[in-house]
C-alpha cells in the first residue's frame, strides 16, 4: 500500500498542485502577498534570474551594473536612520521604570514624515544601519568583480533586513548526464528588533528551481554573526576568515550533492521514504488527514515536475523536491513567520527542517 499511496490519492482527487507547480520558482502567492501588503519589501537583478523577480518592487535589467547604493534604493532600505528612543522619555511623571528600555524606531521609507516603532530592547542594544550591513556585505568579498548584487529587501514590516550577493562559482553535477547546476551566493541580513543578530552566509541555490540548499556542513563554516551588542566595525577580516570565501564550504557542499546524486531511488523507494518522513495521520484532528494528503500529493508532483526530471531517481532528486516544498509550498507557522525568509536562505526553522530532510533521505535511501 505505502508504495502507491501517492498514485491513490490523485486518482481519487486529481492532480491538484500542477499549475503551482509551474510557478512556484516565480510566482508563489503567497510570497506576492506579502510585499503586496507591505510587510515586505523587495530589489532584484536579473542578471542572475532569481526567484519572484515577477512582483519586485523594482527589477533592474541584465544590462545594469548595480551598485549597493541602487540596490539599497531599489528595496526601499535607504535612510531608515534607524535609532534608539528612550522608553522613560515617553511616559508620564507619574510612572517609573525598572530598567531602563529604548524604543528601535526607523523613518518610514513609503510615507514622509512617518516614525514606524520596530521593536522595543535593552541598553546594551547597538543599532546597525541597513547601509552599514550592505557595506559589510561589500568588505566581506573586498571588491571581487564577479560578485554582483542579485536582491535585497526587507520583511516582518521593516524587522529583518536582507541582501544576497552572487558568487563567480558554480557546482554542476554529472556535467554530460543531468547537468544540475547551483550557484553560491553570499547572502547578509540582520533583525532590527534584537531577534536576529548580524549574519552573513554562503548558501547555495539549485538553478532549476531557485531550492536554498543551505546545509550544515561538518568541516566547512557556512555563517558568521555579530551580536547587536557588539559593533560591526573591525569584524571584516574575521568574517571572510569564518566563511572560508576561499570555497571551502563549497568544497564540502559538492561533496555531499555528489553523495546524494549518486545514491539511485526507484518510484517504489521514493514512496517508501516519503511514507515515512510524513506518515499518514492516525486520527483526523482538524483536517489533519485532509493536509496529509495536500503534502503528499505536492510532494509527488514537484518530484515529477520538468524542472526535476534530470535529477529524478536520486537521493539528490528527493532533497530537492521536499525543499522545493519547504520553500514554496508550505504554509507559514504560527506567529507569523515569513515565507520569503525561509525561502531565502535565513529561516533557522527552515534550515534545521532541511538539514534533517538530509540525513532522514541518506538515511532511508541506502
Amino acid at each position: 500500500m505505502g508504495s502507491v499511496i501517492i498514485k491513490l490519492i490523485k486518482q481519487e482527487r486529481g492532480s491538484i498542485m500542477n499549475q503551482a507547480i509551474k510557478q512556484s520558482p516565480v510566482g508563489n502567492t503567497a510570497h506576492a502577498g506579502e510585499i503586496a501588503e507591505g510587510s515586505a519589501s523587495l530589489a532584484v537583478n536579473l542578471r542572475t534570474n532569481p526567484a519572484w523577480h515577477s512582483f519586485a518592487n523594482k527589477v533592474f535589467s541584465q544590462d545594469e551594473a548595480v551598485t549597493t547604493k541602487q540596490m539599497l534604493d531599489g528595496a526601499k532600505l535607504s535612510n531608515w536612520n534607524v535609532q534608539l528612543e528612550s522608553v522613560s522619555d515617553l511616559l508620564a511623571d507619574n510612572y517609573t521604570t525598572v530598567s531602563e528600555n529604548f524604543l528601535v524606531t526607523r523613518d518610514n521609507p513609503n510615507v514622509a514624515g512617518q516614525k514606524d516603532v520596530l521593536s522595543v530592547v535593552g541598553a546594551r542594544y547597538k543599532t546597525v544601519q541597513n547601509e552599514d550591513l550592505f557595506a559589510f556585505a561589500d568588505n566581506i568579498h573586498d571588491g571581487n568583480e564577479g560578485v554582483v548584487w542579485e536582491s535585497a529587501g526587507s520583511l516582518k514590516s521593516g524587522r529583518i533586513v536582507y541582501g544576497s550577493m552572487s558568487i563567480p562559482r558554480t557546482m554542476v553535477l554529472d556535467p554530460n548526464g543531468a547537468n544540475d547546476e547551483t550557484k553560491l551566493y553570499l547572502i547578509v541580513w540582520t533583525s532590527h528588533d534584537g531577534s536576529v543578530a548580524v549574519q552573513s552566509a554562503i548558501t547555495p541555490v539549485r538553478v532549476m528551481c531557485q531550492n536554498t540548499l543551505n546545509l550544515a556542513m561538518k568541516r566547512a563554516k557556512q555563517s558568521f554573526k555579530i551580536r547587536h551588542t557588539q559593533t560591526v566595525d573591525g569584524k571584516i577580516a574575521a568574517a571572510r576568515e569564518a566563511l572560508g570565501l576561499t570555497f571551502a564550504y563549497a568544497d564540502e557542499f559538492e561533496k555531499q550533492a555528489q553523495e546524494l546524486f549518486a545514491v539511485e531511488v526507484n518510484n517504489s523507494k521514493f514512496n517508501e521514504i516519503i511514507n515515512k518522513m510524513y506518515p499518514k495521520p492516525e486520527a483526523d484532528v482538524k483536517g489533519a488527514v485532509k493536509k496529509w494528503e495536500n503534502k503528499i500529493i505536492t510532494i509527488g508532483d514537484l518530484y515529477n515536475a520538468p524542472h526535476n526530471a534530470n535529477i529524478k531517481n536520486t537521493a539528490w532528486g528527493v532533497v530537492n523536491t521536499l525543499t522545493e516544498r519547504l520553500d514554496y509550498h508550505r504554509t507559514a507557522r504560527k506567529g507569523g513567520d515569513s515565507l520569503m525568509a525561509g525561502a531565502s536562505g535565513f529561516d533557522a526553522v527552515v534550515t534545521a527542517e532541511k538539514n534533517k530532510i538530509v540525513k532522514q533521505v541518506l538515511a532511508l535511501a541506502k
